[in-house]
């Protein structure tokens, strides 16, 4: 069967500290490995209230309790408290999962500031945002970063040239369909030289509350996609969510996939997959677009058809 990239966006303070050593005991448990992205900078959740006057937010929020997910103390950080800084108060945490064995990257700097503003701000803003979570992870890590997978699914084209600049040769930074194959990206600067592997699975979150879904509602749903579809697939989960109230769901669907014959694997085991069978040398230039996916508020980068 196909292989599902585990592809794993850590947020806060709490899903560092917490979701992602809840993840890894799970994921041990498999004999399975995944890619966690960190956020490094400073935790502002709480400027995300603002997002309440956008279409679709409440809605969403509703159906996924925000608060209960990520407690009171993250969702006022930057607003009523001081927000932590992530990559200080959690490198051990993060220093564990790549000891463990797990590929680790980057998401970004500050978390909300980016998916909020990157798409508007200049190519100096957005580089001075990349270049502190690039120096941080190399204070945490010691070593570059394998890859990249943009917060929100937000970027630039500036941000995508720096990636190529820091010789990132893969990276996830938008959405497809299930059936949608990896690019590369057409720049003004020229054809991007990194791989874009989009996220292709429907989340947890845009799934719940749906047609009365529960978490393991949203499980049977997923398990329905991948279980009639023989392409590589990107699944995105959240060290917040996943990694905390829903891990028995996340646990179901691992082993419904195990079961289904599907191989579980990196992001950088998808690439080497791709890239061994020089499938890489097809596929297609694209032009970056924006377009809106069901269940959640808000264009994102997505692949254009």
């Amino acid at each position: 069967m196909a292989k599902i990239a585990l592809k794993v966006d850590v947020d806060t303070l709490r899903g560092t500290q917490e979701g992602v050593p809840n993840l890894a005991r799970a994921l041990a448990r498999f004999g399975l490995k995944a890619t966690f992205l960190f956020s490094l900078g400073p935790d502002h959740t709480g400027w995300a209230l603002k997002r309440v006057f956008r279409p679709g937010f409440l809605k969403k929020v509703s159906r996924t309790s925000v608060l209960e997910h990520y407690g009171i103390k993250t969702l006022l950080y930057g607003v009523l408290l001081p927000g932590p800084d992530i990559g200080k108060k959690a490198a051990k945490e993060m220093q564990a999962i790549d000891a463990a064995g797990h590929e680790t990257g980057i998401h970004t700097w500050d978390h909300v500031d980016w998916q909020d503003n990157v798409r508007k701000q200049d190519a100096v803003w957005t580089k001075a945002q990349m270049q502190k979570s690039w120096d941080r992870f190399l204070e945490i890590f010691g070593r570059p970063p394998a890859t990249y997978g943009a917060a929100g699914w937000q970027m630039n084209e500036a941000a995508f040239e720096q990636l190529d600049q820091w010789g990132i040769t893969y990276s996830s930074d938008g959405r497809a369909e299930p059936n949608l194959m990896p690019y590369r990206l057409q720049l003004p600067s020229g054809k991007a030289k990194h791989v874009q592997y989009p996220t292709t699975l429907p989340t947890f979150d845009e799934l719940i509350g749906i047609d009365g879904a529960d978490e393991f509602g949203a499980v049977t749903k997923l398990l329905e996609i991948t279980g009639s579809n023989p392409n590589d697939q990107v699944f995105t989960l959240h060290a917040e969510l996943e990694g905390q109230k829903l891990l028995p769901a996340f646990e179901k669907l691992l082993i419904g996939w195990l079961n289904q014959g599907h191989e579980l694997v990196t992001m950088g085991e998808l690439h080497q997959s791709w890239a061994a069978t020089k499938q890489l040398d097809k596929i297609a230039v694209l032009p970056l677009a924006w377009g809106e996916i069901p269940n959640r508020s808000g264009e994102l980068i997505i692949e254009s058809p």
